[in-house]
């Protein structure tokens, strides 16, 4: 080999280095981000999942429905807390480019009064379907408490201090899964207990929030005031409840249909599929919150293309995500079977209601990025215009699939739904980009 080609090889194999030196060096502040970012709502997951599996040995199948009737109640008030609280408090962020005091102070005293009509909306939720008055009460605080660490976890986010999110996250979730296993071992596990343990995790993740979020939230002070959010409610939340009210009824329709009509038991089997899924579910729903700041902050200074870069950044980390679940669900399927068949439940069924929420879950993957950076512009009242069409067509064919075949195929009725929400959004996304470009 000539000196020339020697030294032609040597600076390819230089420029082959550097590029990947480069790549990692890019790719290395993004996996950063999304450990810390993921590593609270997986820990969440986590601990949802193993207390999910607890009470699923533990509770007959109507007390296991009922909890896993709880897991889409709260988090339907922490959806509605988000677009009624969170959401202004983003936009505000956008338009100002900071944090204002007294802006802050408003959204907190709104979270106050949303955290107690939370309690007693999931409290009379878990009561009207057979919950004694005990086990309502305690679920029914443990709704309003998670409302509260909800928007603790937002301003985390928004002011920069993701640690103390991910430490709130792991402290609620190791404490009730440890909670749970003291009661297991105990002989002691009932729904009764089980609601304190939950309620107990609750508080001590809003309290690992820190003292300053504490105080502020619990005594916001005179900065600020429930008719500064007048102007919020107009411009942006009251859209942002209605696109939350009828995404609900899109993504959930078969929880309130089923239980509502056939009952927890029958609700206990989809909420199976639910259960293995959970994972990718709760990351999707969390990821938001560190996204929509993050897009926020670049549509606000017109750096259009670093908000759709955040976009595909956050797709590329759910796509990973929703593989790790299937992978999961495999994994139990094939080698741990009696987790998910111990009490009775058809094999068939489990596996088709598995495989409807892998599709189901695999569409939320693709539509949610785009929808988050559609909130972060404000674009609220075109989102409830696209929720409409999605919640018709779930609740109907939810309805009727229901009454026609049973719970397993209700599930093709959320499928419909969102289907017509992953489509519409993303022309929706496709004319704003246009606009702004």
């Amino acid at each position: 080999m000539s000196m020339t080609s020697e030294s032609t090889s040597l600076e390819g194999i230089a420029a082959v280095a550097q590029a990947r030196g480069s790549l990692v060096a890019r790719l290395l502040p993004l996996v950063r981000r999304y450990a810390l970012s993921a590593g609270g709502p997986l820990t969440t997951s986590a601990a949802h999942f193993i207390t999910s599996m607890i009470l699923l040995q533990a509770l007959a199948p109507a007390d296991f429905g009922l909890f896993a009737f709880l897991l889409i109640v709260v988090p339907f008030c922490l959806s509605l807390s988000g677009s009624l609280v969170a959401a202004p408090f983003v936009c505000d962020l956008r338009r100002t480019g900071r944090v204002e005091a007294a802006s802050q102070a408003t959204h907190l005293k709104v979270n106050l009064v949303l955290s107690a009509l939370a309690a007693v909306v999931v409290g009379a939720a878990i009561a009207v379907n057979g919950a004694g008055p005990i086990t309502s009460l305690l679920l029914g605080l443990y709704g309003g408490v998670m409302v509260l660490r909800a928007f603790g976890r937002s301003c985390g986010y928004v002011l920069d201090r993701p640690a103390r999110v991910l430490a709130s996250d792991v402290t609620y979730g190791t404490s009730l899964v440890l909670g749970l296993a003291a009661l297991m071992a105990l002989g002691a596990l009932t729904m009764v207990h089980a609601a304190a343990v939950l309620l107990a995790a609750a508080l001590l993740g809003f309290v690992s929030l820190g003292r300053h979020h504490l105080a502020r939230q619990l005594l916001p002070g005179r900065a600020g005031g429930l008719r500064d959010y007048a102007g919020s409610w107009r411009e942006l939340a009251r859209w942002a409840m209605m696109g939350v009210v009828l995404t609900e009824f899109t993504t959930n329709a078969h929880a309130y249909v089923v239980t509502f009509i056939a009952g927890p038991k029958a609700f206990a089997l989809l909420a199976l599929g639910a259960l293995v899924m959970r994972p990718a579910s709760l990351v999707l729903s969390a990821l938001p919150d560190i996204e929509r700041p993050r897009m926020a902050k670049k549509i606000g200074t017109n750096d259009i293309s670093g908000a759709f870069r955040t976009v595909t950044e956050f797709r590329y980390a759910a796509i990973a995500i929703w593989l790790g679940t299937l992978a999961l669900a495999a994994a139990i399927l094939g080698w741990f079977p009696e987790l998910l068949l111990k009490k009775g439940y058809d094999e068939t069924q489990v596996l088709m209601v598995v495989a409807l929420w892998g599709v189901i879950l695999a569409v939320r993957t693709l539509r949610t990025p785009e929808s988050v950076l559609l909130q972060a512009a404000g674009e609220f009242r075109a989102l409830a215009g696209v929720s409409l069409w999605s919640s018709l067509t779930a609740m109907t064919l939810t309805l009727a699939l229901l009454r026609a075949f049973g719970p397993v195929a209700a599930l093709g009725g959320i499928l419909a739904g969102d289907l017509v929400m992953a489509v519409r959004i993303h022309a929706l996304t496709a004319r704003w980009k246009v606009r702004h470009d």
